[in-house]
């Protein structure tokens, strides 16, 4: 896979491209050319945000008015090992056919995959709608993004980047709140039945300024199908979905689906990314290696944080989701600082503080576990490290738009969110399987059923694995820029050079 860059990145400053205004003028991603865009497109991701963070209230009801205790963890890793394989077609369709098909079809998989849970009679038929809104998220987050490389000038990317950002804000703050009142008076089902009827407004507002302004193949042709990494990406999926059931207990028949697991994903994850990814080589392969492993230091990071306060200092999960709350501004604050014009010329520069400050607040975070240290100490490093997740994340899309050509965006993009979801898969399983060898309790999902008394180092264990990935970021960080030197060809926008085969 060719990896362009543009012109300035391949010089020793760090300008970028010289803004380009758009055809009518506008300055803001809310400009009348692009505000029913943006509006349908923040909308969506929102109710996707509110689904993601509104189940886990809703499935223990779920769980047990459906009789399927047993099978609860499955509810949670259909979702993501679906989305995996949601996000590999979703890139491959970008290419040869524009955003417009995978954003429909997203939708409307996801949607039914909420009104099939939503009317679920057994845990079997709820685990298969779970996973319909695991291959309609996959297929919906990639082709938004691939809207915004081709819909947006360069100079507005950032900002509309930073709106779906924005969108994680609200739901993380009152989105398990709403879903406990939701279950508690009207019932776990509305919980997914309501948020099938809101996605239809969202995607009437949304769909004709997106067939304006993204319908057809991209600038430089349709791509042709590969076929081959479909079936890496089933490949991938299943890996994964080895790997999370087999993590979940601590057997030694558990080593079976692990090593399967381990056996599919190597490989299949390799070919799937960009060449040299796992050994972060120099540009694009860096970009989505630095996003996936400070995304998943971080969530293990946030994860553990109610269960640490509530064992370790006593705070009840109300106050200790209060450590949690702030996060959600702050990160949407971050990513709105790395979207103002004048700190465009200094995007490496923002994704390497960044990094730092997703370090700083990892490492600091289990401090709490010292009695002398103050129990609100989490709100601080977890807002910091929030501050720095919204710079790293929004600019890593940001720099993945512009280091690609516009018949690569779609299978650029795909591999930055698969390379997400899959350190998320693998960091989990593993944190989760190492807090419970320490006498932490089992993993569920994105629960974890602590025991009645939890060894403070058990979170140790958790924090210090998560501060060491986090830190391999910083050195990923110092990558990002390809290498000087090479051949400008023309592209759409801005020149770029393109790696040598």
């Amino acid at each position: 896979m060719t990896q362009p860059i543009t012109g300035s990145d391949a010089g020793t400053q760090e300008a970028e491209p010289a803004v380009r205004p758009a055809p009518d003028g506008a300055t803001s991603v809310l400009s009348r050319r692009y505000r029913a865009l943006t509006l349908g497109s923040v909308s969506v991701i929102l109710l996707i945000a509110f689904e993601a963070m509104a189940v886990g209230t809703a499935m223990p009801a779920a769980a047990e008015q459906l009789d399927g205790v047993t099978l609860y963890a499955f509810a949670f890793s259909a979702f993501f090992t679906t989305s995996l394989l949601g996000m590999a077609v979703s890139g491959q369709w970008c290419d040869r056919s524009g955003p417009l098909q995978p954003v429909v079809a997203g939708i409307a998989a996801f949607s039914c995959g909420l009104l099939l849970s939503g009317v679920a009679q057994n845990m079997a038929m709820f685990i298969v709608g779970r996973a319909g809104q695991g291959i309609g998220g996959g297929l919906i987050i990639v082709a938004l993004y691939v809207t915004v490389r081709r819909a947006y000038p360069e100079h507005l990317r950032a900002s509309a980047l930073a709106g779906f950002s924005a969108s994680w804000v609200v739901p993380s703050m009152i989105g398990p709140v709403i879903a406990g009142l939701v279950t508690e008076h009207l019932g776990w089902r509305w919980v997914f039945l309501g948020i099938t009827v809101l996605v239809i407004p969202a995607l009437l507002v949304m769909l004709p300024a997106l067939r304006r302004a993204a319908g057809g193949p991209p600038d430089g042709g349709p791509v042709r199908f590969d076929r081959r990494r479909i079936r890496l990406a089933v490949a991938l999926a299943a890996g994964a979905g080895m790997l999370q059931y087999g993590g979940q207990e601590l057997r030694w028949l558990s080593l079976v689906p692990v090593v399967a697991g381990l056996a599919l994903l190597a490989p299949t994850a390799v070919r799937l990314m960009p060449p040299g990814t796992f050994r972060a080589a120099r540009g694009l392969p860096s970009v989505i290696l630095l996003r996936g492993l400070v995304s998943a230091a971080f969530l293990s990071t946030q994860m553990f944080v109610p269960l640490m306060l509530v064992t370790q200092r006593g705070l009840s999960y109300t106050q200790a989701g209060l450590a949690l709350a702030a996060g959600g501004a702050c990160w949407a604050l971050g990513s709105f600082t790395q979207s103002r014009p004048n700190l465009e010329r200094h995007r490496m520069t923002l994704v390497r503080a960044g990094t730092v400050l997703v370090v700083t607040g990892v490492a600091l975070t289990p401090l709490v576990l010292i009695g002398a240290v103050p129990v609100w100490t989490p709100a601080i490093t977890l807002s910091l490290g929030c501050f720095g997740m919204g710079l790293v994340v929004t600019s890593a899309g940001v720099l993945v738009l512009r280091l690609s050509s516009p018949e690569e965006a779609g299978g650029n993009i795909s591999s930055l969110q698969v390379c997400d979801a899959l350190m998320n898969v693998v960091m989990l399983t593993a944190v989760g399987s190492a807090f419970a060898a320490m006498g932490g309790g089992t993993v569920a999902g994105h629960e974890v059923t602590s025991g009645v008394d939890i060894a403070p180092s058990a979170f140790v264990v958790v924090y210090a694995a998560a501060t060491v990935v986090a830190a391999v970021a910083i050195v990923v960080a110092g990558r990002l820029r390809p290498r000087a030197g090479l051949p400008v060809a023309p592209s759409s926008g801005a020149g770029v050079v393109r790696n040598r085969p």
